[in-house]
């Protein structure tokens, strides 16, 4: 009886252990990209004590600067023009053959990013359109417009008809009843879509590294290229920072799905 008791209680325990593990081995190497960002030594696996000298040394480097510059450049405008195309599909298609063709952008969910990295470089190439910010936005637009989409059609669709019956019926136009009644029911979407392309464009390496060129580098190519000539806890520092504000991000997207189900 007793065996039986001690077999139930290390089989009860055998879950939470492998979940326990699993969980370990994925945020274990970001505890330590954190923890050695704070590393006063220049080896990034060598613990010489705690300092901020690597936050600083961010702040100080133009480098760093103009990546930063460039990655937000391309994200806001990749969430501008996801939202503005997104919106105007999902508006114009509700009652049209359009609505058939809004299954083509789940394809760049469905797809690996590397084909769809590959095939933008290789469409690029064809047009003899030089690399650099507008081919990395148009690349970012297109990945986000398969978040966007989704997002505010599954919005769009729980709208009641009734609504923008009633507005027409009430005089106002197509143009009037788009601004004031369908953008404020889907601003929660909107907010929430847009969020989650900035994230993706803020981190996006794929499409940036085919697509940009050697004018425009973002966070991710820049920290692509000091890794290659030597992980140091520059690039740990900086890799915290994008951390928190992705995980920022990821709260306030979260926050805003929980509210909007509830409601």
């Amino acid at each position: 009886m007793l065996n039986v008791k001690i077999k139930k209680y290390i089989s009860s325990l055998w879950l939470p252990f492998l979940v326990a593990t699993t969980y370990g081995f994925l945020y274990l190497p970001i505890i330590i990209l954190v923890v050695f960002s704070f590393n006063e030594g220049t080896f990034a696996y060598s613990w010489h004590g705690f300092s901020l000298r690597w936050y600083h040394a961010l702040y100080e480097s133009v480098e760093v600067w103009n990546a930063l510059y460039t990655s937000l450049v391309v994200a806001f405008s990749t969430v501008a023009l996801s939202l503005v195309l997104g919106v105007l599909f999902v508006f114009y298609s509700a009652h049209s053959t359009l609505a058939k063709f809004s299954i083509l952008f789940y394809g760049t969910l469905a797809a690996p990013e590397i084909v769809v990295a590959v095939g933008l470089l290789s469409l690029f190439s064809f047009l003899q359109v030089p690399l650099g910010m507008i081919p990395l936005i148009a690349g970012h637009t297109l990945l986000g417009l398969g978040y966007v989409i989704p997002m505010v059609h599954t919005r769009f669709s729980e709208l009641e008809p009734q609504l923008m019956e009633a507005s027409l019926d009430l005089g106002a136009t197509k143009v009037q009843t788009f601004f004031r009644i369908i953008l404020p029911l889907l601003f929660p979407a909107l907010l929430a879509s847009g969020l989650l392309v900035f994230i993706i464009s803020l981190d996006d390496f794929l499409i940036s590294f085919f697509c940009s060129g050697a004018s425009s580098l973002t966070l991710p190519m820049y920290i692509f290229s000091v890794l290659r000539t030597g992980a140091t806890p520059l690039v740990n520092a900086l890799a915290t920072l994008l951390l928190c504000i992705s995980s920022l991000c990821v709260i306030i997207f979260s926050s805003l799905r929980v509210k909007s189900q509830m409601y």
